[in-house]
């Protein structure tokens, strides 16, 4: 038995495994330029309509603070978390942030020392950024992080097996680690700018929502490339197919590479437009950017302020 792709070559048909159907019920099988052109349109008509200090107030309680250098320690992580703690009474006004991300070693610290209701003590885990270690070794680390008190977990979808073809993997190395998360939230990040495509990461939201993940998220921020608004329009549209499917609302965070407030501005948006104002929460729209505390506290201000 033989069938044809759109090479025009026949190929020996295989039969189609439980990845290859759920994929099948999506159209993954889309233009980057249409894409393109899709986003163009959205920057140019809507984001100045959200340009607003009601929206950037939002985006501030949405941000994921963030420290995942070489040089954390203890101490420096400590003086993070003091920080968002001072905020509260600094700035009664404001929304906290939702997160304060850290390594796993510094779970236990951060969930312990957070006096500020609402902020998630969260950790990237299963070998971050690369995912390159063994299953066991990712979702040892994953249990004992959730153990220590993190409230949300980050881990990275194995891009290399999945550039491979081998969803398999991919998607039970995605399901063991969920499973070691229990009842805490898990984002996968696709690290969309090594994927290539907007058919890629089309499927990779697909698979990883498949899989389990609670969130999908752009990128680590530790790649050449990090979020484009290109990969989340193509994220959030993956989203709101698969809630329309399956019923299951998964949330979104942009990453790495977000600079500046039209920068968010413009991925608060595309959330807007593709998703709806439901998705419009700081539990189910995240922003993994630090710097953006305090550019946002420096527009509302109205004078530069260098808080965190």
């Amino acid at each position: 038995m033989t069938n044809h792709c759109n090479c025009g070559h026949e190929h020996n048909a295989h039969p189609i495994n439980k990845y290859e159907e759920a994929l099948a019920k999506y159209n993954c099988n889309i233009s980057d330029d249409e894409v393109k052109a899709a986003v163009k349109k959205i920057i140019e008509e809507k984001v100045s309509q959200n340009d607003t200090p009601e929206v950037k107030k939002f985006m501030f309680g949405s941000i994921c603070l963030t420290t995942l250098t070489t040089l954390d320690s203890d101490e420096s992580v400590l003086k993070l978390v003091e920080k968002v703690n001072q905020f509260a009474n600094d700035y009664p006004y404001m929304p906290h942030v939702a997160t304060v991300v850290t390594y796993p070693r510094f779970a236990k610290l951060v969930a312990e020392s957070l006096e500020v209701e609402g902020v998630i003590p969260t950790v990237v885990s299963g070998a971050f950024p690369s995912s390159q270690a063994t299953i066991e070794i990712k979702v040892a680390e994953t249990a004992l992080a959730v153990k220590d008190g993190a409230e949300n977990v980050d881990i990275v979808m194995h891009v290399g097996q999945f550039l491979s073809g081998d969803y398999e993997t991919v998607c039970d190395e995605i399901s063991e680690m969920k499973a070691a998360c229990g009842d805490v939230p898990m984002k996968v990040i696709l690290e969309t700018g090594d994927l290539g495509s907007a058919s890629n990461i089309k499927k990779a939201s697909i698979l990883s929502m498949y899989a389990g993940a609670d969130y999908i998220k752009t990128s680590t921020g530790k790649e050449k490339i990090s979020a484009t608004p290109e990969a989340a329009y193509v994220m959030c549209q993956a989203i709101k197919e698969y809630f329309d499917e399956t019923g299951i609302r998964v949330g979104f965070k942009p990453a790495g590479g977000i600079n500046s407030v039209m920068d968010a501005l413009t991925y608060y948006t595309i959330v807007k437009e593709v998703l709806g104002e439901e998705w419009l929460t700081n539990y189910y729209f995240r922003l993994g950017t630090s710097r953006l505390a305090n550019l946002l506290l420096s527009e509302l201000e109205g004078k530069e302020v260098k808080y965190f």
